[in-house]
């Protein structure tokens, strides 16, 4: 007969216990290590638990869209408002609507309140516009010129806002003539001539538009020819960018395809005008941008990304500006009415492009996160800012913490009861579980923005009988092989496979139901299914490298392998019968005398 293979373990063999509770409690150790190293001792709370603030935000009707405000663009505003404060690292930020045309945001305290409350409520309506001219900010006289201009609309030293700035590859814009300035506003409000880069289905610039052409107005391109375009360059001499409200008021209620007239700030922090062609790319168009370090200039830049339609466009439109004259070589980068960014082009340009100016890291970054994530489809009003206290969260976390309390001691006092001595290793083991859950939320907070909110303490609260229901699979299991007369080391051993089994196909249906509950909820029923599923697999771990090692360990101990009462395993307590065995039947002597 063959030889037993020796360096094959045999099933229900105990393995290695040792080396597997070192391990784990290596890890308890050193993720205990790392909370106290990373300063964060405690987890986060929740706004509910810790306060913070709420902001209420009331939906307007885009202007041209009179039934904007609709379940779909509130529900497509609160997803866009939700990445962006959780793009700052504000995690557990609740984002709902209520009624038809309001969205409360609550933000938890200790986290960037400002920074998310800027920008919750940004509608972030980017637009790229080419420029049709462009004077200091403050107001002009307006005394007609000879192009029939007004001669205080454009200025020769207000030529590029941002000339030092570029978009790709671009050259700064040399100064123009009043007059040549004057002639792009009336040619750029023509409705069938304007030296928008896109207009023409030809592809090509008007004659007016190019090099060399006649300084000559066309009497049909004068201001008095068309009331809307002398009532726009009115608008246009009399527009004081240095005065906040006539900043908002310049373009509210223009359309992407109108000319309007704007405000932006140069290099210099000086604020200039400018009147804009009808838009030729949108932010949908953008893919993706960056708030970075040009390490060359030494500036906080932001970089976009285009999509392949963005890309197209962006190669057409940069292809026919780099054709045209000063000022109307500049495309503006317009975000929400105002010019962000102003810069000229020499040639064409590829899918990429950057804004520069006077950003700072915070707001370079900012800026980037709101056009990674999208303009909101309507604009919105705060209506009011509440600061939110712990206090009733406070209570209301004591009284659940009680709860949890009372339910651990009623769930102790019977395992104390029915399984006497195994209720150490049960203890034991829901003590391992509720340390690592601790540090594992603690390093959570900071590592990905995880907040502590009271569903999620009803979720660890409801963990405790998930944990102590796989303890006591696992017991029961053991008790079964020793009522079929087996000693304890074995059973031990032969009970684990069956009621591992058990386990994993018990915890696997309690995560996949904290997984789709995670999927399918928002706001705090999140913070619920998240800890529930955090739970279960820690449930897990610690049945399969700490309760599972220690019961073997302790299987060798006198006071559990011979069955003493208090041990829980008493044979004689659980009805164990001895195995049967044969043995030599003796007859008895019928006579006294023989006996």
């Amino acid at each position: 007969m063959a030889a037993p293979n020796k360096g094959r373990r045999q099933a229900g063999s105990p393995g290695r216990p040792g080396r597997t509770l070192a391990l784990f409690l290596i890890a308890m150790v050193a993720l205990t290590g790392g909370m106290f190293w990373s300063g964060h001792v405690t987890p986060r709370l929740g706004i509910d638990l810790a306060g913070g603030t709420s902001i209420t935000l009331q939906a307007k009707n885009t202007p041209g869209k009179p039934n904007a405000i609709n379940k779909t663009n509130m529900d497509t505003a609160v997803s866009i408002i939700e990445r962006r404060v959780n793009g700052l690292g504000v995690s557990e930020a609740e984002v709902q609507t209520q009624g038809s045309s309001n969205i409360i945001v609550n933000i938890p305290k200790g986290t960037n309140e400002k920074q998310a409350r800027d920008q919750v409520g940004t509608t972030a309506q980017l637009y790229f516009r080419p420029v049709l001219t462009v004077a200091a900010g403050g107001p002009a006289a307006p005394q007609p010129s000879a192009s029939g201009t007004p001669s205080g609309s454009p200025s020769s030293s207000a030529g590029n806002p941002s000339s030092d700035e570029s978009a790709g590859n671009s050259d700064p814009s040399p100064s123009s003539s009043s007059t040549a300035q004057g002639r792009a506003v009336t040619d750029g409000l023509k409705k069938d001539v304007t030296p928008s880069p896109g207009a023409s289905s030809s592809g090509a610039s008007s004659d007016k538009d190019k090099p060399g052409a006649s300084d000559k107005p066309s009497p049909s391109t004068t201001p008095s020819a068309d009331p809307a375009t002398a009532a726009l360059e009115k608008k246009f001499t009399d527009l004081d960018c240095t005065n906040q409200a006539a900043r908002t008021k310049a373009n509210q209620g223009a359309a992407p395809k109108d000319t309007i007239v704007a405000c932006g700030k140069n290099s210099g922090g000086e604020w200039e005008k400018y009147i804009l062609g009808p838009a030729e790319l949108e932010g949908t168009d953008v893919d993706d941008a960056k708030g970075v370090l040009d390490p060359q200039r030494g500036i906080w830049i932001v970089t976009m990304d285009f999509s392949s339609g963005g890309t197209k466009k962006f190669q057409s439109i940069t292809g026919k500006l780099s054709q045209q004259q000063p000022p109307m070589n500049q495309f503006a980068i317009v975000l929400d009415g105002n010019v962000v960014s102003a810069p000229s082009v020499s040639q064409t340009l590829g899918g990429s492009a950057e804004i520069s100016g006077s950003f700072t890291q915070q707001s370079a970054q900012d800026l980037a996160n709101i056009l990674s994530y999208g303009a909101l489809p309507l604009s919105f009003q705060e209506q009011s800012v509440t600061t939110v206290t712990a206090a009733l969260g406070g209570e209301q976390l004591e009284a659940g913490l009680i709860a949890g309390a009372i339910g651990l001691a009623l769930v102790v006092i019977y395992l104390v009861a029915y399984y006497r001595g195994l209720a150490g290793i049960a203890i034991l083991s829901l003590g391992a579980s509720g340390v690592m859950t601790y540090t594992i939320m603690s390093l959570l907070g900071p590592g990905i923005g995880f907040a502590l909110n009271l569903p999620a303490v009803c979720g660890a609260i409801v963990a405790i009988g998930i944990t102590a229901d796989s303890f006591i699979v696992y017991f029961e299991r053991i008790r079964d092989e020793i009522r079929e007369g087996r000693t304890l080391r074995p059973a031990v051993e032969r009970a684990w496979p069956r009621a591992r089994r058990t386990i994993l196909v018990s915890d696997f249906v309690s995560f996949l139901a904290a997984a789709v509950l995670f999927l399918v909820t928002v706001g705090k029923v999140q913070g619920f299914a998240f800890t529930l599923g955090l739970t279960t697999l820690l449930d897990v771990v610690v049945v399969f490298f700490f309760t599972k090692p220690v019961m073997t360990l302790l299987a060798r101990t006198t006071f559990f392998a011979s069955g003493h009462p208090w041990s829980g395993l008493d044979p004689k307590r659980l009805g164990a019968k001895p195995p049967l065995r044969r043995s030599r039947r003796v007859s008895a002597p019928t006579d006294p005398k023989e006996a």
